[in-house]
């Protein structure tokens, strides 16, 4: 137990660490970027007397180490900061638009993981065959297809020409979790189709060696049926990979919808942050990356605690 406990404060220690790393190249990397956010807000008209007023009262006047360690006790806080266009507070700003995205990239797993795992063990069981070059097929194309591209095919097809589903937009603001879900189906499809290719492709993989392991043929030699030999001893061996890949998948998703929430005019994390880069509005950029940063950390460590849900055999010291 005390093994464990030191293990796990270990653990989190590290993902301090790393967050702290992230907060460094997040703030250094936007302010050392070019433009000024005073200037664009102020406009062309604003004297160089103004832009300077205005940077001295965001604190933008300092040293970098200075406004760093300001934003950094901020954070610890649980304060992100205030929007230097939108006047509010940072933290409020991200939790208005983190609904959709969070919606969309749930939705958009479980549609990927559905499609990903039984393709990848058809294509690992019929190995060779014809549904495996054609799984494996399918999987290539569906990483190499652009998520845009895809969005206004299906935009056309289904939502212009044949009415199913909404073109844009995520409904009323008094709409329910069903109306949320239709607006999102089109979208939703798009990242999980094309986000099961990975999950195809480790799933194949990783069963592909399972199968080749004794303890499969020792099952067979005893007569037990395939589908149990599968389910009990290959599929449930090969869950680490998939597992892995799946919470991956999930943490890409959270933060890389950018594409797909303009393309479907969703008002999630994504347009906000592009909105706030080409604004240059630092606390906005900053509180959203760091925000990621710490999802990415998060399932990270959920999925070393399914490590040991999974198999047994794994444990924290190890």
């Amino acid at each position: 137990m005390l093994t464990a406990i030191k293990i796990l404060s270990v653990r989190l220690l590290g993902a301090c660490m790393v967050m702290l790393i992230v907060a460094v190249l997040v703030f250094s990397l936007v302010h050392l970027a070019s433009g000024d956010p005073i200037a664009v807000l102020l406009g062309d008209q604003a004297t160089a007397s103004d832009i300077a007023q205005v940077r001295a009262l965001y604190g933008l006047d300092q040293p970098l180490p200075a406004q760093f360690f300001i934003w950094l006790r901020q954070v610890l806080h649980g304060n992100l900061g205030t929007s230097i266009f939108l006047q509010q507070p940072v933290a409020e700003v991200l939790l208005s638009r983190a609904e959709p995205t969070l919606l969309l990239a749930f939705f958009s797993v479980a549609i990927a993981t559905l499609i990903g795992v039984p393709c990848g063990a058809l294509a690992a069981v019929w190995r060779g065959s014809r549904t495996d070059q054609l799984v494996s097929a399918v999987a290539m194309l569906a990483a190499s297809v652009p998520s845009f591209w895809m969005g206004l095919i299906l935009i056309r097809v289904f939502a212009v020409q044949m009415g199913w589903f909404p073109a844009s937009g995520y409904g009323p603001p008094d709409a329910g979790l069903a109306q949320r879900m239709y607006h999102l189906a089109l979208p939703s499809i798009v990242l999980g189709v094309l986000n099961s290719a990975l999950i195809i492709r480790f799933t194949r993989a990783s069963m592909l060696d399972t199968l080749g392991e004794d303890y499969v043929r020792t099952a067979r030699a005893k007569g037990l049926p395939e589908t149990a030999i599968m389910v009990r001893h290959v599929m449930k061996n090969a869950l680490i990979p998939i597992v892995t890949v799946i919470g991956l998948t999930t943490a890409l998703m959270i933060g890389g919808t950018v594409v797909t929430e303009t393309v479907f005019n969703l008002p999630g994390v994504g347009g906000l942050v592009v909105r706030a880069v080409l604004r240059r509005d630092y606390p906005v950029i900053q509180g959203a990356l760091l925000v990621v940063a710490f999802i990415y950390v998060l399932i990270n460590f959920f999925i070393d605690f399914l490590y040991t849900v999974i198999d047994p055999r794994i444990r924290l010291h190890k």
